[in-house]
C-alpha cells in the first residue's frame, strides 16, 4: 500500500474513534457571526454595501478554511474527445470534452456533456464532479473508461483501484441522465480525480503542483486544498461550457453530494458565473453550522480528511467557537443567486438541522438583496421542502442522492432557470 494512504487508514481510524454527539441536547451553545457587520463593527443597511462584506467574508473562508483558490489565468487547451449525435435512441447528444491547463502531461480532465435533442435553443444545464469516474455515471459503452486512480466502493484507506468495465455504470442511479433531459436541461460531470486524488499525498499530484502556493520552501497555511482544487476544477468545466452553443451558460446549476457538496457551494461562492447553487448531504464543512458540533465536527474532518482544507482550519479543532465565520457564511456569498441546501433524514453525521439552521442563517442577506428567502422559520418534516430564493429540502433515509433528491433539484431548477 503507498506510504500516503497508510497515513490516512491511520487518521481516519483515529478520527473515526473521536466520541460524535448525536443529542440535540448536548449541543453547545453558540452564537453566530452577524453577516451583516463589518469587521470594523458597522453594519451593512443596504444592498450597495454588500459587496464589500462579501468580499471580507470570501477572504476569511479562504484563510481560515479552504484555502485560496489560484487565478484562472492559465492558458485552457478544449478540444473534444468524441460525441454521438444520436445517443440515448436519439433523445440526445452525447459529448466528451477534453480540458487541459498548463505543460503537465497529467494536467488534464475529461467533461460529460449530455445535452438534449428536442430543444428551441440554447438550453439551462446541471454541472456536478462524480465519485467514480464518467464512465460510471451512465452504462452507455462508448463513454470513456477513467484511467486514474480511485478508492474502491469510495471506502477510505483502500489501496489504489483502477477502474474495470465491471465499474461502468454502477454509480447510475445517482445520475438520472433521462430524467434531466426530458425536462429540458443539459448535464454535464467530471470525475473529481481527474482534478486531485481524493488522499492525502502532500499535495503532489493533481492541479496543486501547478500552483504550489508556497512561503519560501513551506506550503503556506492559507493554500488550497482538495476542495477547493475541486472548485476551481469546476469553474474551468463552466469555461468549457460557456463555448458550448446548445448550453446556456448563464443558467449552469453546480450541485454536488456529501463531500462534493461542499465543493459545489465553495465553487458557487467563489465563481459567480454559477446561476445556482445545490448542496446535498454536505455536512460539516458544507452547509452544516460548525458550531454546534453534531455528528462530524472540525476535529473528526481534519484528521481523517487533512488534504480538504487550508492547514489553519485544523486551529480550530475544539474551537469551533473561535472561527471568525461559520457555514450560514457560506451560504450568504451565493447570494443573490438561488441556493438549496438538501438533507436527508437519518444522515445525523451531516447534522441536517445544523444545515437547515445554516440557511435560515443566510437569509437576512437574501432579504435585503432580493426582499426573498427561505419561506419558513421551521424546520421541515421529512418529505418536505421549503423553495423561495432560498431552498431546504430534507427526504427520509440515510446519506445518499436519489430520484427523490433530484426531483426536488429539479423542481428548484425550474422556479429560478427556465425562460
Amino acid at each position: 500500500m503507498h506510504r500516503c494512504l497508510v497515513l490516512v487508514v491511520v487518521l481516519s481510524a483515529a478520527a473515526w474513534s473521536q466520541p460524535v454527539n448525536r443529542d440535540e441536547a448536548k449541543v453547545p451553545s453558540y452564537e453566530l457571526p452577524d453577516l451583516l457587520t463589518f469587521t470594523d463593527g458597522s453594519k451593512v443597511d443596504k444592498p450597495e454595501a454588500w459587496p464589500r462584506r462579501r468580499n471580507e467574508l470570501l477572504r476569511l473562508f479562504e484563510t481560515h478554511v479552504y484555502g485560496r483558490m489560484p487565478s484562472s489565468s492559465a492558458p485552457l487547451a478544449i478540444s473534444v474527445r468524441n460525441e454521438d449525435r444520436s445517443a440515448l435512441g436519439g433523445k440526445a447528444t452525447r459529448r466528451q470534452i477534453s480540458i487541459r491547463w498548463g505543460k503537465e502531461t497529467d494536467a488534464w480532465m475529461d467533461v460529460l456533456l449530455w445535452i438534449p435533442n428536442q430543444r428551441s435553443g440554447p438550453v439551462p444545464a446541471f454541472l456536478g464532479l462524480n465519485f467514480f469516474g464518467n464512465h460510471s455515471t451512465h452504462l452507455d459503452p462508448e463513454i470513456t473508461l477513467s484511467t486514474r486512480w480511485m478508492r474502491n466502493s469510495g471506502k477510505v484507506g483502500i489501496r489504489n483501484h483502477r477502474a474495470t468495465e465491471k465499474s461502468r455504470g454502477a454509480n447510475r442511479r445517482r445520475w438520472p441522465v433521462e430524467t434531466i433531459l426530458d425536462r429540458g436541461y443539459a448535464l454535464a460531470t467530471v470525475y473529481c480525480g481527474d482534478i486531485d486524488p481524493d488522499y492525502h499525498d502532500g499535495f503532489l499530484d493533481g492541479v496543486h503542483p501547478l500552483h504550489p502556493m508556497k512561503n519560501g520552501e513551506a506550503r503556506r497555511d492559507d493554500a488550497w486544498g482538495t476542495i477547493c482544487a475541486w472548485a476551481w476544477g469546476l469553474s474551468r468545466a463552466l469555461d468549457a461550457l460557456e463555448r458550448e452553443a446548445e448550453v446556456d451558460g448563464t443558467r449552469v446549476a453546480v450541485l454536488g453530494h456529501s463531500r462534493l457538496g461542499k465543493t459545489a457551494l465553495w465553487a458557487g461562492a467563489c465563481d459567480e458565473r454559477f446561476a445556482l447553487v445545490i448542496s446535498n448531504d454536505s455536512g460539516c464543512g458544507g452547509a452544516a453550522l460548525s458550531r454546534r458540533r453534531f455528528g462530524e465536527t472540525v476535529s473528526h474532518i481534519t484528521k481523517a480528511m487533512p488534504h480538504w482544507f487550508c492547514t489553519r482550519f485544523q486551529d480550530y479543532v475544539g474551537r469551533e467557537h473561535a472561527l471568525p465565520v461559520d457555514q450560514h457564511g457560506l451560504v450568504a456569498l451565493i447570494a443573490p443567486r438561488p441556493c438549496l441546501v438538501s438533507s436527508a433524514a437519518e444522515d445525523a453525521w451531516a447534522d441536517p438541522k445544523g444545515e437547515f439552521l445554516a440557511v435560515r442563517g443566510a437569509d437576512p442577506v437574501y432579504r435585503l438583496l432580493v426582499s426573498d428567502g427561505l419561506p419558513t422559520t421551521t424546520w421541515p418534516k421529512p418529505g418536505n421542502r421549503s423553495l423561495g430564493r432560498l431552498g431546504y429540502h430534507i427526504r427520509p433515509g440515510p446519506h445518499d442522492v436519489n430520484a427523490v433528491d433530484w426531483a426536488a433539484f429539479l423542481d428548484f431548477a425550474d422556479l429560478h432557470l427556465q425562460k
